[in-house]
């Protein structure tokens, strides 16, 4: 098949030594004469094993078949290998004690029509007690070609506030199931029950910043019938007590949601 390039000269070449070219119809521009190819990515898993650092990556099959999400998985992956090379660099060569490590592992939570959602779940070890987390969560709507993010979700200020009492309700009453499941009592208690709620109260302020991960829960028509707010290690619990999460139904949410969206939510 002749490239357009190729194709636009002999058709020049042929108007001038006719003289006979009908100029009400310019010949088809490059955009027009080929067809965009679609976008494809390729999500391989990694696995390296070196003296000084080892890498796993994996990724869920599902998400190639949404090239632009693909793309956010990729990013962030490449974001936090970038970060532990550096910080492998920086060994100038000496060995450490325990090797450098990157963990992560991508995993489909939904797929539907209307929404996908993905969450990476690791960490990255690069010298110190434990790792650093690596939480974060993506969610797709393939309909409208879009990322949807939690500061384009709630339309103002008392809906975040809204959201932000209720999951520090919840987050309150786990702490104190805790602490009783621990058998503290007087000043023990107290402490800890001071510590945790100063944590809940930092990491759940009415910003969106802190409401950035969320899960969509979805009901059996395959409409969001809550919203799972997921906050990583140190953000509202101490790291040895791992990731917290909240559940939010869509009752409490659909009130806050920016119209563009509520059709997504149950009620909506």
């Amino acid at each position: 098949m002749r490239s357009p390039r190729i194709a636009t000269t002999i058709a020049l070449l042929s108007c001038a030594a006719l003289a006979a070219c009908d100029r009400s119809h310019p010949p088809a521009n490059d955009a027009q004469a080929t067809a965009a190819a679609p976008l494809e990515v390729r999500l391989d898993d990694v696995v390296e094993t070196r003296p000084d650092y080892i890498i796993g990556i994996s990724y869920p099959k599902s998400a190639a078949r949404h090239p632009q999400l693909a793309l956010a998985l990729q990013a962030y992956a490449e974001s936090a290998r970038g970060e532990l090379m550096k910080a492998v660099s920086g060994l100038n060569g000496r060995k450490p004690s325990a090797p450098y490590d990157l963990s992560l592992q991508f995993t489909g939570l939904v797929e539907t029509p209307q929404v996908v959602a993905i969450a990476a779940d690791g960490s990255s070890y690069t010298g110190g007690a434990h790792g650093n987390p690596l939480v974060a969560r993506f969610v797709w709507l393939p309909q409208r070609q879009s990322m949807l993010e939690s500061a384009q979700l709630i339309a103002d200020a008392a809906g975040w506030q809204a959201i932000s009492d209720a999951s520090r309700e919840q987050l309150m009453t786990a702490l104190s199931q805790r602490l009783d499941a621990d058998e503290l009592e007087g000043p023990e208690r107290a402490e800890q029950l001071q510590v945790g709620s100063r944590m809940i109260d930092a990491g759940t302020s009415p910003n969106p910043a802190n409401f950035s991960r969320f899960e969509p829960v979805m009901n059996a028509e395959g409409r969001i019938m809550a919203l799972r707010f997921v906050f990583a290690p140190y953000q509202v619990a101490p790291y040895v007590e791992g990731t917290r999460t909240v559940e939010l139904p869509a009752r409490l949410l659909l009130p806050h949601v920016v119209t563009t969206y509520r059709s997504l939510f149950q009620g909506g």
